[in-house]
C-alpha cells in the first residue's frame, strides 16, 4: 500500500524476513524501478552500495529513490509547520506503480529546476528525449 510518511521508513520498525540478503534485492528492485521510468520517458540511472544494503535511482535534482529491497522511498516534499522532510515510500514489490508516484513528483520537479545551461549542451544523446535544442 502506497504511503507518505514525515519520517523515512528506516525510522520505521518493519517486519524483514530476508534481512541481511538485501543487496542483490535491493540492486535488482532498483533496476526494475529505473525500467519502469525508462517506460515512461524519464530518465534515471542506479547506484549500488557496498555492503549497505542500499541502492539508489538517481532520478533528478531533489529526486533520488533509496531501495532496501523492501521499499523505495524518496523525498516528496516539505512540512513548514514541523520544519522538516516529508519522505513518500511504496513497496519495492510494485516497481511499476511506484514509478508511476515517482513520476509525478518528477514532473513537479521539472517545472522548478530545469536543466541547466550545461545539462542543456549536451549531445542529444544522452538528453532526455522531451527536451531538444532551440
Amino acid at each position: 500500500m502506497a504511503q507518505t510518511t514525515a519520517t523515512p521508513p528506516y525510522g520505521i520498525e518493519q517486519p524483514r524476513p530476508h534481512a541481511g540478503s538485501h543487496p542483490m534485492l535491493s540492486a535488482e528492485a532498483a533496476h526494475q524501478l529505473r525500467a519502469q521510468l525508462q517506460s515512461l520517458d524519464i530518465p534515471s540511472d542506479v547506484h549500488v552500495g557496498n555492503g549497505y544494503d542500499l541502492a539508489l535511482v538517481s532520478v533528478w535534482v531533489g529526486l533520488v529513490v533509496w531501495c532496501d529491497g523492501d521499499w523505495f522511498w524518496w523525498r516528496a516534499g516539505w512540512d513548514d509547520r514541523r520544519k522538516r522532510v516529508v519522505y513518500a515510500r511504496h513497496r519495492a514489490i510494485e516497481p511499476a506503480r511506484a514509478a508511476r508516484r515517482v513520476a509525478f513528483r518528477y514532473v513537479d520537479l521539472r517545472k522548478h529546476h530545469p536543466l541547466s545551461e550545461v545539462v542543456d549542451d549536451l549531445p542529444s544523446s544522452i538528453r532526455p528525449s522531451d527536451e531538444s535544442p532551440e
